[in-house]
């Protein structure tokens, strides 16, 4: 007969018990009825994706807190309905964590009932609803007057870098509403898609997008709510990282970067685009701008836009190697590896 501590596990995570037999357990409906598909219900540890020849994703998850492989109930897999249809608990703290308007929560905050925290005004900006709704009906599209060259183009030059890495486990950070995401999904090129934000209005704006195409609900592609200054994997478990339009909007470039590269593994690679501090045909020197900004500080309310030089020694400092660079006015997109 099941452990009485079994059976309460069991129910914490989703389950309820069979009318027919009182031993086995079933999944509690929650899902959209399309959805609603039988799957075989696995209880496994998230491991760490390895690649060699091919790369297949386990469940990459870890706790945000502690660092280790989160236990998972559920169905396998990085799809929606999986992600959806699971729970997650780390066996070290037991903090667990648990999808919500389809995308799932692994930040430090979640499930707090009391306890609220905000970002700087710059990150809390991309948290509006509004924001969240006008990303890819207008906002994106103006930033082709600092020099970035379209989405398109732009993931097709992210693709080239990422070469060296196909068939592994992508984390598109700070993706925003999914913009690149998808397209990395699109591809086929990768084992698995990690859409992860710190924004709920965003990754809910990526999932509507989602599901106006039905291959994406079926598709390797995760929403994942996450702060990039604490991401939530494994030590050397990620192929390759993405921020797109991002870095400026960290809180703390340092603390993120640092993070990338703990969680990408040896070969990794980590492809970014940002906004400079200066265009590149500007009158003003890279020299003057990083002397005023020791000066005067960064203010709160204002963006971390790096010079080129400074988001190279920033990833060396990290610990990234073999940086390289394209530079078009204040557009720049730039390549590091984990060595």
């Amino acid at each position: 007969m099941m452990a009485s501590s079994s059976v309460a596990s069991l129910r914490f995570f989703g389950f309820r018990k069979c009318p027919s037999n009182s031993n086995k357990f079933q999944i509690r409906p929650r899902l959209p009825l399309r959805f609603c598909r039988a799957s075989a219900v696995a209880v496994e540890s998230v491991s760490e994706t390895r690649r060699g020849s091919e790369s297949a994703v386990v469940n990459p998850f870890a706790c945000p807190i502690c660092y280790e492989p989160l236990i998972r109930k559920g169905p396998s897999g990085l799809n929606l309905p999986a992600i959806y249809r699971s729970g997650f608990k780390c066996r070290k703290c037991e903090k667990t964590f648990s999808s919500k308007d389809m995308y799932l929560d692994l930040t430090v905050t979640s499930g707090t009932t009391e306890y609220n925290e905000s970002k700087p005004a710059r990150s809390e900006l991309f948290r509006s609803p509004f924001v969240s709704f006008v990303y890819e009906r207008g906002w994106r599209q103006n930033f082709n007057r600092s020099g970035f060259p379209g989405p398109d183009e732009e993931f097709e030059m992210a693709q080239n870098y990422f070469k060296p890495v196909a068939g592994g486990l992508l984390v598109d950070v700070s993706c925003g509403s999914g913009l690149f995401s998808r397209k990395f999904a699109q591809s086929a090129g990768y084992s698995g898609v990690v859409a992860l934000d710190f924004s709920e209005n965003m990754l809910r704006q990526c999932y509507e997008f989602m599901k106006k195409d039905d291959t994406f609900l079926n598709a390797n592609l995760a929403l994942v709510r996450a702060d990039v200054s604490r991401l939530p994997f494994q030590s050397g478990s990620v192929d390759a990282v993405h921020a797109g339009a991002a870095l400026h909007c960290w809180p703390s470039p340092s603390n993120a970067v640092a993070e990338i590269s703990r969680i990408l593994r040896s070969g990794g690679i980590f492809v970014g685009t940002t906004f400079l501090a200066i265009p590149s045909d500007g009158p003003i020197p890279p020299e003057l701008v990083r002397s005023f900004r020791q000066i005067v500080g960064q203010g709160a309310g204002t963006y971390n836009n790096l010079t080129e030089k400074e988001i190279e020694d920033l990833c060396r400092l990290c610990g990234l190697v073999n940086f390289t660079s394209k530079v078009q006015r204040s557009f720049i997109m730039f390549c590091a590896q984990k060595p």
